[in-house]
């Protein structure tokens, strides 16, 4: 019995257990079977006992097995079973004399509507499996779309951190950020120059551990507190730093980071030219050229890193910059490569600054870069590159006090 619903696109139809919804291409693949079945029957009475052509009748669960569940198989390949046994009946078939023959018919019946059932079932399990995976993979496929989409977001909000340096008189500024080529885009290596309320100018290099979106939240969060520190703090980079490590090392969960605090301050005089002061808590040394000479400006004791709260003075360091005189600032990522030692990084950037005298800052940058593209690795890599230039219509008297010039690697107390 078939009763249409209000759809004329999907009917009720008895099943085995209760009632089902199907829509009518189901419906007429459900019944195609039935079809072959009846006709290969009707084929067998309109012969006559004859010509018996019964057994034919196994077609229909087999055919079922490719097209429909496994209950309605069984279904056919019981509805072929009771067919072949009264078409059995009507074809003489039960005499003394073929008994035997109907007897194979039946088992060959039995046994292809057995079969069938064996045929549904591993079709249907292949068919589970194609829709497991088929989910599976669009799963993965919005997940990694999610997560593409999250990575363009964090990239965008980091870059909208490393902003291009402010355009000054008295110095030429250039900065360079490059993402680890084996993670997603963002990490936590950062740039930033900006000036302090006393008039002095600050430069920051640093790098909090990590090349992920919390990497990259951190980053921004250690950016914003030293921005803020420095605007309320007026002694050196130790001073700044000793209060950014404190702020940090409060923060749960911890951040660790390395960062490099510098400060420049335009000399009294004209031929002092601009001083130098900076800070490092385990960052890697800045690169310094000064007349045409390039130095690793390394210091004599290393001021722990952010984060670790272990209450150690921390040291200041200065110099003076005369007009042309270069400074490099750098994250690990420029100097360090898989199976090397830092050292030989350092004496490569060194021996780069060296050959790039008269360069600007920006075309100094470029030729670091190109490290980068040779030994691209699993770190990203921040660079700043500040040099000291004459400034027309300066200020300043041009009579020289005599200034002494502090040896890069003394330490001033802080």
């Amino acid at each position: 019995m078939i009763r249409p619903l209000r759809r004329a696109d999907r009917f009720w139809v008895p099943w085995l257990v209760g009632w089902e919804v199907l829509p009518v291409h189901r419906l007429a693949v459900a019944v195609a079977p039935l079809l072959v079945g009846s006709v290969f029957a009707v084929a067998d009475l309109l012969l006559g006992p004859t010509q018996v052509v019964l057994g034919l009748v196994v077609i229909a669960p087999l055919l079922a097995a490719s097209v429909v569940g496994w209950r309605l198989t069984a279904a056919y390949g019981i509805g072929a079973l009771a067919t072949a046994v009264v078409l059995g009946v009507f074809d003489d078939q039960y005499t003394s004399e073929n008994w035997v023959a109907q007897s194979v018919r039946i088992v060959g019946v039995t046994a292809g509507s057995i079969l069938a059932l064996v045929a549904c079932s591993a079709r249907l399990r292949r068919e589970r499996r194609m829709r497991q995976l088929t989910r599976e993979s669009a799963e993965a496929q919005a997940h990694a779309q999610v997560a593409e989409g999250m990575a363009r977001l964090a990239e965008v909000l980091q870059r909208s951190l490393l902003t291009e340096p402010p355009e000054m008189d008295d110095l030429d500024i250039a900065v360079r950020y490059v993402p680890a080529a084996e993670h997603v885009k963002i990490g936590g290596d950062w740039y930033d120059v900006f000036g302090a309320p006393d008039g002095r100018t600050m430069l920051v290099i640093g790098d909090v551990a990590g090349h992920d979106r919390s990497a990259a939240a951190s980053m921004a969060a250690v950016r914003h507190m030293l921005r803020g520190i420095s605007q309320v703090i007026t002694g050196s980079p130790a001073d700044v730093l000793t209060a950014l490590d404190d702020a940090v090392g409060s923060l749960n969960p911890p951040i660790l980071a390395t960062v490099l605090l510098a400060e420049i301050r335009l000399g009294p005089q004209v031929a002092d030219g601009v001083r130098l002061c900076w800070s490092n808590a385990g960052h890697p040394p800045p690169v310094a050229m000064r007349g045409g000479v390039a130095e690793i400006l390394e210091q004599a004791r290393a001021d722990p890193l952010l984060g670790l709260r272990l209450a150690l003075p921390r040291q200041d360091h200065e110099l003076w910059l005369a007009a042309g005189d270069v400074v490099v600032m750098f994250t690990d990522g420029l100097v360090e490569e898989r199976g090397q030692v830092i050292d030989k990084g350092l004496e490569w950037v060194r021996q780069t600054v060296e050959g790039a005298t008269d360069r600007p800052a920006a075309e100094v940058c470029e030729a670091l870069m190109l490290r980068l593209a040779d030994t691209r690795g699993d770190d990203d890599a921040a660079l700043l590159v500040v040099r000291a230039r004459e400034v027309e219509n300066d200020p300043r008297p041009a009579v020289a006090l005599q200034v002494p010039v502090s040896d890069p690697t003394t330490a001033v107390s802080s």
